[in-house]
């Protein structure tokens, strides 16, 4: 049994290995810069004269090669060294952020040179993501990975809080290229920090098609893997829909706008951070069905928002939503790691991203088109329902329970 004593030094275990610390420091370093970019794009963009139409260009160019190149980036991270493969992808994000600092300050900024820039960094974003969760996996022992995950979610939501304010106030003083130099600077302090990981190349055999053929396979025949994958699809477009795209319109006619609907965000980020620490404390065993219920707690502000509740109803929903979302993410994070063999991490990793990433412009295009049917209310209640409905559905495939929390001793599922 566990004294007291205990309990703390078990939570901040993975700290005690060199390569987390530097794991953690580049991620923390790198958040720094990442909170503040958003604000300073979409300032880049209406400092030239672009509108709505421009920006929308510039951020379907950052989201559209990371979908493009997210399989060769699975292939590449189970086939080349981890740490190699995040260095020369920060060093491609550094790169494209300092580019665009520097044609921004300069007044040399236009819409088609940011969007380039944009597509450098979101092909960047598609070779780091499958690298990044296996490397965790490379690093830290099985028994230690929920603990791992917690600790690199806490300072990057702790950012997610001050980062956007930050931003707000670096963009006002001296304009959006110094947020974007920082984050440039960032990127190339996370690259030398990752190289130093110095992590082996994970075993793999023939060519790399073959080896993205043989991950369709092991993807399909992981019923867990897929059917979570579909349901986080359904899940991430309800409520991008719901609360990124339609929230600030019902803010603006029923709340205060833009105040009240920062202090939602600002209650959503709260609940992430809360999230966090619940997941040093807490360490459930079946992982997979804990990751399905939380997701599912998203449907709350949702909800809130299309019954018009008073606004301490909405702020106190989305601070659950974000609290579950956070267990959610480290307890799907931490399943992943321990059930998927090291040689296929990178392609897996790669397939659940691919469909969850699809969801952002299946959302929104789902959302206008509803838009000329119904009301905000109708389409708010309906991506509530999607939600739930997914998690529902997801709680019924029987390997979902099967998923379960390992042991050092214990050996991870294959799926074959």
């Amino acid at each position: 049994m566990k004294t007291g004593a205990d309990v703390p030094t078990m939570r901040t275990a993975p700290l005690r290995g060199a390569a987390f610390r530097r794991f953690v420091l580049a991620n923390l370093i790198s958040a720094t810069g990442s909170a503040m970019a958003p604000l300073a794009l979409a300032y880049s963009v209406i400092e030239q004269g672009g509108g709505t139409g421009a920006l929308g260009l510039v951020l379907a160019t950052n989201t559209v090669p990371t979908i493009a190149f997210l399989l060769a980036g699975g292939v590449l991270a189970d086939r080349l060294s981890r740490s190699r493969i995040l260095f020369l992808g920060n060093l491609l994000a550094a790169a494209a952020q300092g580019v665009l600092a520097a044609i921004v300050a300069t007044g040399h900024a236009t819409t088609a040179a940011i969007a380039v820039c944009g597509f450098a960094s979101g092909t960047a974003v598609a070779f780091t993501v499958p690298a990044a969760q296996g490397a965790v996996a490379q690093i830290v022992p099985t028994e230690q990975l929920q603990q791992a995950n917690a600790l690199l979610r806490l300072p990057s939501n702790a950012i997610r809080v001050l980062g956007p304010v930050i931003g707000g106030l670096v963009v006002a003083a001296g304009g959006p290229s110094w947020a974007l130099a920082w984050d440039a600077l960032t990127f190339v302090a996370a690259a030398l920090l990752l190289l130093g990981l110095r992590l082996d190349a994970p075993f793999t055999a023939g060519s790399a098609l073959g080896d993205l053929r043989a991950g369709w396979t092991g993807f399909w025949s992981r019923t867990w893997l897929w059917t979570y994958t579909a349901a986080g699809t359904v899940l991430v477009a309800a409520w991008l829909a719901g609360f990124q795209l339609l929230g600030p319109v019902v803010a603006a006619e029923r709340y205060g706008g833009a105040r009240d609907w920062g202090l939602v965000q600002a209650a959503f980020a709260a609940g992430l951070l809360a999230g966090t620490l619940v997941c040093l404390r807490w360490r459930p065993y079946r992982l997979l069905a804990v990751a399905v219920v939380a997701s599912s707690a998203l449907f709350l502000p949702l909800t809130a928002l299309g019954w018009g509740l008073p606004l301490p109803g909405v702020l106190l929903a989305a601070l659950l939503a974000g609290v579950g979302l956070d267990v959610a993410i480290v307890a799907w994070t931490t399943a992943f790691q321990q059930h998927v063999p090291q040689a296929e991490m990178g392609r897996m990793s790669a397939f659940n991203s691919v469909g969850e990433r699809l969801a952002i412009p299946l959302g929104y295009l789902i959302t206008a088109l509803a838009a000329h049917a119904w009301d905000n209310r109708t389409v708010l209640m309906a991506c509530a329902g999607l939600i739930a409905a997914a998690a529902v559905l997801n709680l019924c495939v029987p390997d979902v329970y099967r998923v379960n929390r390992l042991t050092g001793n214990d050996q991870a599922d294959t799926g074959k």
